[in-house]
């Protein structure tokens, strides 16, 4: 659950519905094939797209298939349709496994393992960023005290809650978000990453836009980042900066940029205790990136990391760091 102290004795299942979860009879539709006692031959894996544009289910089929020949699983790809869904899933033992965001970690104690922090080119870190139009007044996160910001999904840790920190941290007062109204600008859940920069950029209303840096980064060009040393020395995404702009996309204006994140963790079922669950697990941590991202594979169907390398919950005490200075709480989400 997650309690917000100032929005008195909420809890955590309360703010999972409020982030737009269809809820579990929603879930189980979708899941069809194994039922919902677990038992079927398949291992199901249940995906939760970051970007609104993308194909997950052919971005993981690479995956799918090497974790297929490794272990001799047989393994059911299922797209999620909210961050929520990823995490209920593993809790109502409808799916073994989930690519989750790393705010599920906190959520999933008691009934959720981490089996692995994903990487990109090497790295397991990465970072939120705040953008607006280079036409635009704004020209420090200050600046956006009255205004409108669009930030991703509510659950979102780089597209929305590491942004809500560093609104505060500047001297915003964001009020309750998320589980309520900011006092000093308005915040507007966007869905997903893409969607929010996509609407600062058609709508003169929103100001600003929190995404991750995977979905900004490429768009801003690279000299705006060269202040933040940790990003130029972490970030997958700093030697891509700029580079759609070539390609025509519009310039964005970098505000700031975060420090570092956890990557998102894929996670297991607690109680899946299966034998192929060891087999998988192995063959995640020895992937590597021609596993997960064939020379056949189109630029447009491939997974945005390269690698997976053992983490545990302790990897992700930034999540919780977070969670505090937002004033929530994950505890059990299991019903007494």
């Amino acid at each position: 659950m997650v309690r917000t102290p100032r929005c008195g004795d909420s809890t955590r299942r309360t703010f999972l519905a409020s982030s737009g979860g269809v809820g579990l009879a929603g879930l189980a539709g979708c899941l069809g094939g194994n039922g919902d006692d677990g038992d079927g031959d398949a291992v199901r894996f249940i995906l939760n797209p970051a970007e609104e544009q993308t194909d997950i289910i052919e971005e993981y089929t690479p995956m799918k298939e090497y974790l297929e020949e490794e272990t001799g699983a047989e393994i059911e790809l299922i797209r999620a349709g909210s961050y929520v869904e990823t995490l209920e899933a593993l809790d109502a033992n409808q799916a073994e496994m989930a690519d989750t965001s790393p705010t599920a970690v906190p959520g999933g104690e008691g009934f959720a393992d981490v089996l692995g922090m994903r990487t990109a080119f090497g790295g397991p870190l990465y970072f939120s960023t705040i953008v607006t139009t280079p036409d635009s007044d704004i020209e420090s996160v200050e600046d956006l005290e009255g205004e409108s910001v669009a930030v991703g999904a509510l659950m979102s840790f780089s597209g929305t809650l590491a942004p809500a920190t560093m609104l505060s941290d500047t001297g915003l007062d964001i009020g309750d978000f998320p589980q309520g109204d900011a006092e000093d600008l308005e915040i507007q859940t966007a869905g997903d990453h893409d969607t929010a920069r996509e609407q600062m950029v058609n709508d003169d209303t929103v100001a600003a836009a929190a995404t991750g840096a995977f979905a900004s980064a490429p768009q801003i060009p690279q000299e705006q980042f060269d202040e933040y040393e940790e990003f130029v020395e972490h970030s997958a995404e700093y030697d891509d900066a700029g580079s759609a702009l070539e390609d025509g996309e519009e310039e964005l204006q970098l505000l700031d940029v975060s420090e570092s994140l956890p990557r998102a963790p894929i996670m297991a079922r607690s109680e899946w205790d299966d034998p192929v669950r060891e087999d998988i697990e192995e063959a995640l941590l020895s992937a590597d990136e021609e596993d997960l991202i064939p020379e056949d594979v189109g630029e447009d169907y491939e997974l945005w990391f390269t690698g997976i390398e053992e983490a545990s919950m302790d990897d992700y005490e930034p999540v919780n760091e977070v969670l505090d200075e937002l004033g929530l709480e994950f505890e059990d989400f299991e019903e007494e």
